[in-house]
């Protein structure tokens, strides 16, 4: 999908560099997957302590059962 984006040259070149890739293609899609990345682990953390748990849950019979 073409896209025209007006991005910061200079953090585009530094992107580039730190990555280690060979096209500003490639830097911004990396740095895509790593902010989708980065979300998705954020989501993942505000989660926690919202379960709630069976105290009577016995793991280790359940992993006897299998």
């Amino acid at each position: 999908m073409p896209t025209n984006l007006a991005i910061d040259d200079v953090l585009l070149d530094e992107a580039l560099v730190l990555g280690g890739y060979r096209t500003k293609r490639e830097t911004v899609n990396a740095a895509l997957r790593e902010f989708i990345r980065r979300r998705k682990q954020l989501k993942a953390v505000e989660a926690f302590g919202t379960i709630e748990f069976d105290p009577d849950y016995d793991y280790k019979l359940a992993r006897t059962t299998r």
